[in-house]
């Protein structure tokens, strides 16, 4: 997610900001843009495939004649509704007090509640989005009789959303007040603002990063330049993402305060001290595990070497939306050099094992290669339980760790030996204290009720449930 205000290049950098961020979702991607004009109106375009798809040099042409002021852009990666083209953002409506724009990163658990609520009252919904439940809530009477709308609506969205409202007058940036997913403030050379789900965004269009936006915190981009208001008592407990730092982040991004490249490094580093065994060679698993990779060959003394070549041309696997085009994907990304390979003894480093049938697929292709031995090595705990704040992988029975030993993986997976980074092992790597991270995919302990969502407003007695 991606916005900027002010700017008459808007268009051109919410390009460069979402191509930056493409690693969060590739299933869809938009933009929305304010057109300047006597009567300021929010236009758009979003489709299906990578941003180099929906963008294309005659579309881009195209909305840069529109003469933007401001735009926000999206990655969509499908955690609620299906990966189809309606679901792509920002999603645009219009109601009451005129039009608005939205962009989400992250998923509320109690979207199908409130859905439901409003569709028995009679209102009709265009995708299978929770998005779009937002949209609903501030547009309803309840909401707009509030002094602050858009406050009212976010203290009735619960679970995790770092989410960029664009109004024809202005961005509202904000982040749930557990700060689930990350959202960060910049300004350009000229005093313009910009918001975005990671710094890396904000390297690329030549941003300087000013601070993270706080968690329970609206944030607003305007003409009169950025202000700020909170909507909700920040949780006391933070549930800062770690996945975020073992998988989801560029390696290039600061997020919780950490370059996401150093922790990764740390996590392998810890990993070889937990799970020390003889071997040629450390490899890592491109390319998400190469920087723990690193880091384990640092720490153990073994050589690093790279015998698994990715075609550049492929997206990431895990974030694909079906299983056979994940297998599909494995099969056409990952090339072994059988000269590195053949016959040697192999410390294989990835950053997490999700569904297991990919995983098997590529210690299969190594084993195929000549491989005397494959010591697989994960740099975070195993994921046993679904997670409900953004992450896709929301049943257990999607998990191959939920109701398997690690002796019983390591058998499915066809390698010699297994080893997890240990919970306390991880959060050793990471800046604030444990509490301040939600680890509810390697525990099962969540910060809300998840299974009984309700429509009530957050209320600070709420965040004391940790």
């Amino acid at each position: 997610m991606f916005g900027v205000w002010g700017r008459s290049d808007a268009v051109h950098l919410a390009y460069l900001g979402i191509y930056a961020l493409q690693h969060r979702g590739q299933e869809s991607a938009g933009i929305a843009l304010v057109k300047a004009g006597d009567r300021a109106e929010i236009i758009g375009r979003s489709g299906m495939g990578l941003v180099s798809d929906v963008f294309t040099p005659e579309a881009m042409e195209r909305l840069q004649r529109c003469d933007a002021i401001a735009a926000i852009g999206h990655n969509r990666y499908s955690t609620t509704g299906g990966s189809i083209a309606c679901n792509s953002q920002p999603l645009i409506e219009s109601f009451i007090d005129g039009q608005v724009a939205v962009a989400h990163n992250g998923n509320l658990v109690n979207a199908q509640v409130l859905r439901a609520m409003f569709e028995r009252d009679g209102h009709l919904f265009h995708t299978t989005s929770d998005t779009e439940v937002m949209i609903h809530l501030l547009a309803s009477p309840e909401q707009q009789r509030a002094p602050d709308p858009l406050a009212a609506t976010l203290r009735r969205a619960h679970g995790a959303f770092s989410v960029a409202f664009l109004f024809p007058d202005r961005i509202e940036a904000a982040r749930d007040p557990w700060g689930w997913r990350p959202l960060v403030l910049g300004e350009l050379e000229a005093g313009e603002p910009v918001v975005a789900s990671e710094t890396v965004a904000l390297d690329v269009v030549g941003a300087r990063f000013m601070r993270e936006v706080e968690p329970g915190e609206i944030v607003t981009l305007s003409d009169d330049g950025v202000s700020s208001r909170t909507f909700s008592e920040p949780a006391r407990s933070r549930a800062h993402c770690v996945f975020e730092h073992v998988y989801f982040a560029n390696p290039a991004s600061d997020v919780f305060g950490q370059n996401v490249q150093l922790v990764r490094e740390r996590l392998g580093e810890t990993l070889a001290r937990e799970a020390p065994v003889d071997a040629d060679y450390v490899m890592p698993m491109p390319d998400s595990g190469r920087s723990a990779a690193n880091g384990y060959a640092r720490e153990s003394g073994i050589p690093y070497r790279e015998g698994i070549v990715p075609n550049r041309y492929v997206g990431r696997t895990f974030i694909k939306p079906t299983q056979e085009e994940r297998i599909a994907a494995v099969k056409l990304k990952l090339n072994i050099v059988h000269q590195i390979v053949g016959g040697r003894r192999l410390v294989v480093v990835d950053d997490s094992i999700v569904r297991g049938t990919t995983m098997r697929v590529k210690m299969q292709q190594i084993r195929d290669a000549g491989a005397r031995e494959i010591h697989l090595r994960i740099s975070c705990p195993p994921l046993r339980h679904p997670c409900h704040f953004g992450v896709d992988f929301a049943t257990r029975e999607q998990l191959i760790a939920h109701g398997k030993s690690v002796d019983q993986i390591r058998d499915f997976l066809g390698v010699d030996s297994l080893h997890y980074l240990s919970l306390d092992g991880m959060l050793s790597c990471l800046k604030h204290p444990s509490e301040h991270y939600c680890t509810a995919c390697w525990t099962g302990e969540y910060r809300m009720d998840v299974e009984h969502p309700t429509t009530e407003e957050v209320v600070s007695s709420q965040h004391k449930m940790w």
